[in-house]
């Protein structure tokens, strides 16, 4: 997969995203996940503990691709809470790197009135680009 991160001239690097990505292959879109288990239960209410695995299950459904974090183009983070988010980036960091890696791909993060899911602290959607065979 040919991916080119977009920097412009003169700008400062971002922190743990990136201000634009060029990226050619087949495309793949992943609903917003929740930090729940395999059974749609939530094991923690901890919004730390919600992203990470979250993110797990957007690497499952990657998987279900053949697709890997690193083909990740795109991230939407819906923040149940905004301040839960701030106060939580040590760890959401930690876990991200974790399940992630070191790939920093496109990300914005919205506060939103609420989610679905009564419980949910956060739900990120993502869209990769892989290799085309």
């Amino acid at each position: 997969m040919q991916m080119q991160i977009l920097q412009p001239p003169g700008w400062p690097a971002p922190k743990g995203y990136a201000n634009g990505i060029v990226a050619e292959g087949r495309t793949v879109y992943v609903a917003g996940q929740v930090g729940w288990d395999e059974s749609c239960q939530f094991p923690s209410d901890d919004f730390a503990d919600q992203v990470e695995l979250a993110l797990k299950n957007i690497v499952a459904v990657l998987t279900e691709a053949g697709a890997e974090p690193r083909h990740i183009v795109r991230m939407n983070w819906y923040l149940a809470d905004r301040e839960a988010y701030l106060s939580s980036l040590k760890r959401v960091g930690e876990a991200y790197r974790r399940v992630i890696g070191r790939h920093y791909p496109v990300m914005t993060a919205f506060e939103v009135s609420a989610l679905v899911s009564a419980r949910a602290k956060v739900e990120i959607e993502v869209t990769a680009v892989v290799p085309r065979d």
